[in-house]
């Protein structure tokens, strides 16, 4: 039986991430062995989210709130890391993993920075899922808010289209960070 055929059944016909019955096709969760188990069934547009993070509609993914329950680990896996790109901790905490599964899961989170190096205000060196603290109350324009002094935002992303900044969710906005006015927590 082909994988996309044992995906088929596995799957019931839909999307294992929305549900969708449209464009599905086979993903490989990387490192994968190209097995069914090392794999999940998608539609076409959670494929095209998942390929390109920085156009991620996050609304769409609302749907990862029941497939990081499923009871395949490949599922798991791909919902997990999505929640850590969308930035929504509160949902990865939730989710409970074998040891092995777990090292399957951020064997492949963090995402490459392009060769940019993003450095704090003290020059220590951020990358995708660190936390920082915020060193000097910030307003937020358009939101709204001023981000205090001494806010730890965690789960920061490395924006690759705007260097000096990072992002990260303040007071549940995602937001750009400057850099200078952040620590390494």
């Amino acid at each position: 039986m082909s994988i996309e055929k044992e995906l088929k059944a596995r799957s019931g016909g839909k999307c294992e991430l929305c549900g969708s019955v449209d464009g599905l096709s086979v993903l490989e969760v990387a490192p994968s062995d190209g097995s069914s188990e090392q794999s999940v069934y998608v539609c076409s547009v959670c494929k095209k989210q998942i390929e390109n993070p920085d156009k991620m509609d996050e609304t769409h993914f609302n749907c990862l709130n029941d497939s990081m329950w499923s009871e395949i680990p490949a599922v798991v896996v791909m919902s997990y890391r999505l929640l850590k790109t969308l930035g929504r901790e509160d949902l990865v905490d939730m989710i409970y993993m074998e040891d092995d599964v777990k090292s399957w899961a951020d064997s492949n989170v963090n995402s490459t920075t392009g060769g940019v190096v993003v450095r704090d205000s003290n020059g220590v060196v951020l990358n995708a899922g660190d936390s920082v603290v915020i060193i000097k109350d910030l307003e937020v324009k358009g939101a709204g808010f001023t981000a205090k002094r001494g806010t730890l935002v965690k789960n920061i992303t490395i924006p690759q289209d705007v260097e000096g900044h990072i992002e990260g969710r303040v007071n549940g906005t995602k937001i750009y960070l400057k850099t200078e006015f952040l620590k390494k927590a």
